[in-house]
């Protein structure tokens, strides 16, 4: 009997062990300290002289706490899913509008109470051919291809993408992707954007959303991504998008003056990234183009009080670009021992970023100058171990003279990784 019982323990424990090392869980997190050193007034930018010398103000913030989980069930099928915190909270807040306006607004980014930032399925044909299906990420840009806390230097994620596109990036959709040689390539089909939610400041950012419980998709919309590994350290990437986003909303418009108007989305994209020794740099470059963004904009301005939209003008085009560079210092000041095991690194680091999400603007648009910018940072990031980075960085954002500069002060911790 005892044998008995020691075998079915036995099995057991190999089933276990078999089924365990299948299973992933991981994730990432950040934690950011910032003091700001500018008035954050509604009125800061239609009347800056005003707040020339105004006094800073101080943010404690959770930009992203992430857990994921996967699981390989064999016979090339796999699965992954990714529930996000976002600045933590449940995505319900309130804001104070930064325009002539200055209303207060109660706004819903996502249904639901946490952010599901990717729940797929997927089946690997070969390692040329594999398909996903499910709530993917749009790699369209490097941040939404590359989001996590230890592959970019700054505390927050770069300030230009994160601020005309979606950041990070995710849909409901279906994935081709593969890798041929040096190349790997990947394509979506996604529903469209919403062109009720696009606006003046954050460009087409919005638009990936949905305040309701399913994403509304009337419109369709096609992503392409191309990278090369050629040379050896260095990653270069194409991304594009297109897609249809006017009445892609739950209530769309039936009048006919409407009838022709695509709100058609475009985006070109290119971005690298270069890993050699003890040097990392990065850039990105990105333009993108809205259709009809009169119209949009005439449209979005006479919705309701109470619908999600912003309610604003909307550029016909927007543009950012940045680049990084960082060296790590630390072989200079301390050298290992042989019971240093951990790969410890301490880069130095700078960045420059210019974007506008008014870029360009139809003929009886006003143009928020404001809205185009750019911005300074240096600083160090501080790896321990290479899952955890502690971040420290000074921010020079610079706008048009007519406007305050926006300068700042930043401390983050963050990690990500897999702990099984």
């Amino acid at each position: 009997m005892l044998k008995f019982l020691f075998t079915v323990f036995v099995l057991i424990a190999v089933s276990l062990q078999s089924g365990l090392a299948q299973l992933q869980i991981g994730g990432y997190g950040e934690v950011a300290l910032t003091r700001n050193f500018f008035s954050d007034n509604i009125n800061r930018y239609s009347h800056a002289a005003d707040y020339k010398d105004a006094k800073g103000h101080g943010r404690f913030d959770l930009p992203h706490v992430a857990f994921a989980i996967g699981y390989n069930f064999g016979s090339k099928w796999k699965m992954y899913s990714e529930i996000e915190f976002e600045h933590g909270g449940t995505e319900s807040a309130v804001e104070l509008e930064a325009d002539e306006a200055g209303e207060y607004e109660s706004e819903i980014e996502r249904g639901g109470e946490v952010v599901l930032e990717q729940f797929w399925i997927e089946h690997s044909f070969t390692g040329a051919l594999n398909l996903r299906m499910g709530h993917i990420v749009v790699p369209v840009g490097y941040t939404s291809a590359n989001h996590l806390p230890n592959e970019f230097f700054t505390v927050y994620r770069p300030e230009g993408e994160n601020t005309i596109m979606p950041c990070t990036w995710h849909e409901t959709g279906v994935s081709l992707w593969g890798r041929i040689g040096a190349f790997r390539y990947e394509a979506q089909l996604l529903p469209g954007l919403d062109s009720e939610l696009f606006s003046r400041q954050n460009w087409i950012h919005g638009g990936s959303a949905s305040p309701y419980e399913f994403k509304v998709a009337n419109k369709y919309a096609g992503m392409l991504r191309i990278d090369n590994f050629s040379v050896k350290g260095l990653r270069m990437g194409l991304s594009g998008y297109y897609g249809y986003s006017f009445n892609n909303s739950i209530q769309p418009s039936t009048a006919e003056k409407y009838n022709k108007v695509k709100g058609a989305v475009s985006i070109g994209s290119f971005d690298f990234e270069y890993r050699q020794s003890r040097v990392i740099a990065r850039g990105y470059f990105d333009y993108g183009h809205l259709g009809n963004s009169e119209d949009i904009s005439k449209y979005n301005k006479g919705l309701m009080k109470n619908s999600p939209s912003p309610r604003t003008n909307v550029a016909s085009d927007a543009i950012c670009t940045g680049v990084e560079a960082g060296y790590d210092i630390l072989p200079f000041i301390y050298r290992k021992t042989k019971a240093d095991k951990q790969r410890q690194q301490l880069f130095v680091f700078g960045r420059y970023e210019y974007y506008d999400s008014m870029y360009k603007t139809a003929a009886n648009i006003a143009d928020n100058e404001w809205c185009g910018r750019q911005r300074a940072v240096a600083g160090v990031n501080y790896f321990p171990i290479k899952e955890v980075v502690i971040k420290v960085e000074y921010s020079a954002g610079i706008l048009k003279k007519q406007y305050n500069n926006e300068n700042s002060f930043s401390i983050g911790v963050a990690y990500a990784g897999f702990f099984r």
